[in-house]
């Protein structure tokens, strides 16, 4: 299974390594990362497979969302299957 991981807030140092980090500990990879910064604020969106996380998705969703709340960012993750059906035109 994919996910899609949309990271938004204000830029600071770690936030790629913070959110690496969750993803990593939990068995997730990344497969494709885009990331920019709109003068102080950042936003990232990930594809990530979770083919390896043996956790709940629901449980990995909480702990990006605790993640990014201690350093001051939204992280939500999504199915790629629901992220496609939300933004099929």
């Amino acid at each position: 299974m994919k996910a899609v991981v949309t990271v938004i807030g204000k830029d600071k140092k770690g936030i790629i390594a913070n959110v690496s980090a969750v993803l990593s500990q939990n068995g997730a990879n990344i497969l494709d990362i885009s990331q920019t910064v709109l003068e102080n604020f950042f936003a990232m969106i990930m594809l990530v497979d979770l083919s390896d996380v043996s956790l709940p998705f629901t449980e990995l969703k909480e702990r990006l969302e605790t993640a990014g709340k201690e350093i001051g960012l939204d992280i939500r993750i999504q199915r790629e299957e629901i992220f496609d059906a939300m933004h099929r035109v």
